[in-house]
């Protein structure tokens, strides 16, 4: 089932997730519906304070940049109650996007080398490095999972500029091409 996508100004993108355990009610379910939602809205990854829940999960897909980056062919991994444990190399700049964020893509800097304790969907303790594409995919799913947004990572100036925008989007006046939840006017 396709979920919709919480947009920038929803309070459940800016909590810390909780961890959770094997036994999370529907926790197949849920990762399937991330899965299919993910890709329905053409995204590389997608955490769950994303679809409304504020829980340690996240999922990637990195094929769309095996061109660019050949050993992200068949990367998909799915990511529960992860710590990245040190981010290393030289910081690299690269333009990100975000599913709650439609219509804005700005340049972040990220170290190029991270090392990440997770679990698996069968919750499978797993200690890995990443480097390049898949440690900046991670890094930018795993910052949701802490209630940080890539806009977070914007220069001042360039984050001034887009208040606007920003604004806009918390209001609904926005043009996505999937499904959207926008924040409870007040």
């Amino acid at each position: 089932m396709i979920l919709p996508i919480y947009a920038y100004g929803d309070p459940v993108l800016r909590k810390e997730a909780e961890e959770i355990t094997a036994d999370y009610p529907k926790l197949k379910e849920l990762i399937a519906n991330m899965w299919e939602t993910m890709y329905a809205s053409h995204g590389v990854g997608l955490a769950a304070p994303q679809v409304g829940l504020p829980i340690r999960l996240f999922v990637i897909d990195g094929s769309p940049f095996a061109e660019d980056e050949p050993s992200l062919e068949d990367f998909k991994k799915v990511f529960i109650n992860a710590y990245i444990l040190e981010e290393e190399g030289e910081a690299w700049e690269f333009e990100e996007g975000c599913l709650s964020i439609p219509g804005v893509r700005e340049k972040v800097k990220r170290e190029g080398t991270i090392t990440i304790e997770y679990m698996d969907e069968n919750f499978q303790l797993k200690e890995e490095t990443f480097d390049g594409l898949a440690a900046r995919i991670i890094q930018h799913e795993h910052d949701h999972t802490d209630g940080i947004l890539f806009v977070d990572h914007v220069n001042p100036f360039r984050r001034r500029l887009l208040t606007k925008k920003l604004n806009d989007i918390s209001k609904g006046k926005v043009d996505a091409d999937y499904k959207m939840r926008f924040p409870k006017k007040r």
